[in-house]
């Protein structure tokens, strides 16, 4: 108690706070990141060699291959295996210290893992100075933390696992029980609303082409979207999701010489749209529908 009266007495104590605790789950979020898709992978083999080939799986117990999840083994460098200690972990901080090696054999180190670091810590900080020292602070955090796994998984892999996704629809709902962000009805249409949007689509594009436009991920998290956010978000996030990734699109075709049938994630499309609706979705709305005829 006496801390968040320490927060509520000092704001940018606590916007400070949060940008530095967004910056630690920024570098758990470069594990999940990496990780996650990995571990999807390998479960889908088991699977498949348990349902092929029912005698293998029976002489390959799952307890005889190494350990590997979200925590173990340790993070090491990809080119030599040299163990990340604790002070070669510390967030953006330790990428600049090293000058972007890695200490035992002076490899490169990826930019984009300093950049998931300082993305996540800042959107954090500026989540807690918006809602400021509130519930809807503290789980909004937690909802653009997910955005953010989701927009580099999809983009690496283009999945949008289960294991963040449907977690993520119901907590919103769960949020939403004592109107956290918008009332229960909203986020239940905006669950069911969000979902069957995106899947008529699908369906409509794959009986006029033949072709899948987008994955069942995508409908989740559009559901997911709509449960923390409601309905009434819901064509502004689409909206803008599909105008961002327009342009993206046509930009990689123009500039990179991009096939015009190569597989484009939409997921991180939605993600920001997601997270510029949670800032700005009740004015953005109200500017909107101001501007409408009659």
């Amino acid at each position: 108690m006496e801390l968040i009266e320490a927060f509520r007495a000092v704001p940018w104590f606590f916007v400070g706070t949060a940008l530095v605790v967004g910056l630690m789950v920024g570098s758990f979020l470069n594990v999940v990141i990496h990780r996650l898709p990995k571990m999807m992978d390998a479960e889908w083999r088991q699977q498949c060699i348990e349902f092929l080939h029912p005698e293998q799986a029976e002489n390959s117990p799952a307890g005889d291959k190494p350990r590997y999840n979200l925590v173990v083994p340790r993070s090491a460098c990809p080119s030599c295996g040299h163990n990340i200690s604790a002070i070669e972990n510390v967030p953006v901080l330790s990428y600049l210290f090293l000058g972007g090696r890695c200490k035992a054999c002076r490899a490169p180190i990826g930019l984009r893992y300093p950049a998931v670091e300082a993305l996540t810590g800042l959107l954090t900080g500026f989540v807690a100075w918006h809602f400021g020292v509130t519930w809807s602070a503290l789980f909004a955090i937690v909802f653009v933390w997910a955005l953010v796994a989701l927009t580099f998984i999809d983009a690496d892999t283009t999945l949008l696992p289960d294991d963040i996704t449907l977690p993520l629809l119901w907590l919103g709902l769960m949020v939403n029980t004592g109107g956290l962000f918008v009332d229960l009805r909203s986020a239940v249409i905006g669950a069911v609303a969000g979902y069957l949007i995106l899947w008529l689509v699908f369906w409509a594009f794959k009986l006029a082409t033949g072709k899948e436009g987008m994955g069942y991920g995508d409908f989740k998290l559009l559901a997911a979207i709509g449960a923390w956010l409601g309905w009434q978000t819901l064509p502004l996030v689409i909206l803008l999701s599909a105008a961002v990734g327009t342009v993206v699109g046509i930009a990689g075709i123009i500039l990179k010489g991009r096939d015009k049938g190569a597989k484009l994630p939409f997921g991180p499309y939605l993600a920001a749209a997601g997270f510029i609706a949670l800032i700005w979705g009740q004015p953005l709305n109200m500017w909107y529908l101001g501007r409408m005829p009659g």
